[in-house]
């Protein structure tokens, strides 16, 4: 009779530890946010990205905010591997062309989610500024 009773207790035991193991295993790290602001000091006559370098992994977002000096456009450089350039080309939405995101007004933000790139530093810029040195740098690790 007792072996009787010890199959419901394995019924309800082995569901639970099964579930405490589901539970206990550690999350996945959550996606980072990265705001790049695109500024004009109109003063020093300079237009920048703000950072000018960020550091991100796959699946990190990448929120481009134009918060001064008229329109901006985001512009990848071609030279990486051609797998990369069509991954991150295909992450650019509404783009204009290969690596290039429209021209972004005045107070407006443009999203790219991070695909998966191979390690290394991505050059990009602002094309409408570009005689005025408006670069930066993604380094994904």
């Amino acid at each position: 009779m007792q072996a009787h009773h010890c199959w419901p207790l394995r019924l309800v035991i082995v569901p639970f530890v099964a579930l405490a193991t589901v539970v206990s295993a550690r999350p996945a790290a959550a996606q980072a946010v990265h705001q790049i602001r695109l500024e004009h000091d109109a003063v020093a006559h300079e237009y920048r990205f703000n950072p000018a370098r960020t550091v991100a992994r796959a699946g990190d977002v990448l929120v481009f905010k134009v918060s001064g000096g008229g329109d901006h456009g985001l512009v990848f450089e071609g030279g990486m591997p051609a797998s990369a350039r069509t991954a991150l080309s295909a992450a650019m939405p509404r783009r204009v062309g290969e690596l290039s995101s429209p021209l972004l007004g005045p107070n407006s933000e443009y999203r790219i989610v991070i695909p998966s790139l191979p390690a290394g530093d991505y050059r990009f810029y602002c094309l409408p500024h570009r005689a005025y040195d408006e670069v930066g740098l993604l380094t994904i690790k």
